[in-house]
C-alpha cells in the first residue's frame, strides 16, 4: 500500500519534468507490435495541460499513417506490451492509446487531442522524422515535437520552443483542427490501473 501510494504521489512531478530514456527496443519487437489503424491517416497532437493554472506540462504527437504509433519525447509512460525505439511507441491500438491519456489524466491534468487529417504520405514523413529524431533531452518535449512538425509539408511553421501551451496555440491555427478534452475528475483513482500496467497486466481496457 505504501509503494502504491509514493508512486501516486511521484508520477506528477515525473509528468511535469518530462523525464526523459534512451531505449532501443529490437527488430522483431517493432515489428510484431505493428498495428495499421482502419481511421483516417492524421497527426494528432497531445498536450498535458494543468488544473487550474492551465500550464503546458508535455507535449506528444499521435501518427496515423502506414501504421499508427505515439511519439513521447521525454515522455514517462511504459507498457511491457509496448516497443519503443527513442521516444517513438510501437503498436498503439485504441486500448493503449487509452492507456496513454489515462495516465496523463487526472485530478490535476487535463489532455488534449488536436487532430488534422492528412495524406498518408505527409503521416509517414511524421513518422520518419520521430524515429530519426533520436531521444530527447529533459523537458525538451515541446522543442522536439515542434522539430519533428517543421519538416512534415503542411507543418512548416511549427515553433521549437519549451511551451507545449505555445505549440499547441499555433497548432490550433492549422485548418480544419478537430479538438477533443480528455479529463479525470477522479483524484488519482486511475493509480491502480498503472501499476497492473507496469506488471504486465491490463485491467479497465480490454487487449486488442
Amino acid at each position: 500500500m505504501k509503494r502504491r501510494v509514493f508512486l501516486a504521489a511521484a508520477l506528477p512531478t515525473v509528468l511535469a519534468a518530462c523525464g526523459a530514456d534512451n531505449i532501443w527496443a529490437s527488430d522483431e519487437r517493432v515489428r510484431a507490435a505493428r498495428f495499421v489503424s482502419d481511421q483516417p491517416p492524421s497527426i494528432t497532437l497531445l498536450t498535458v495541460i494543468g488544473i487550474p493554472r492551465g500550464e503546458g506540462g508535455h507535449s506528444a504527437l499521435l501518427i496515423n499513417g502506414s501504421q499508427r504509433v505515439i511519439y513521447d519525447p521525454a515522455g514517462s509512460w511504459r507498457h511491457p506490451y509496448i516497443p519503443e525505439r527513442h521516444d517513438v511507441l510501437y503498436g498503439i491500438t485504441d486500448n493503449f492509446k487509452n492507456f496513454y491519456i489515462d495516465y496523463h489524466a487526472r485530478e490535476t491534468y487535463y489532455v488534449t487531442e488536436d487532430t488534422v487529417f492528412v495524406p498518408r504520405e505527409v503521416a509517414d514523413i511524421a513518422i520518419r522524422r520521430a524515429e530519426e529524431n533520436g531521444a530527447a533531452n529533459k523537458s525538451f518535449c515541446a522543442v522536439e515535437t515542434g522539430t519533428v512538425l517543421s519538416g512534415v509539408p503542411g507543418f512548416q511553421g511549427a515553433p521549437r520552443g519549451f511551451s507545449p501551451l505555445k505549440l499547441r496555440n499555433w497548432f490550433m491555427t492549422l485548418p480544419n483542427v478537430q479538438s477533443r478534452r480528455n479529463m479525470d475528475g477522479d483524484p488519482a483513482n486511475n493509480h491502480d490501473v498503472l501499476l497492473q500496467q507496469k506488471n504486465g497486466r491490463i485491467t479497465g481496457y480490454p487487449r486488442t
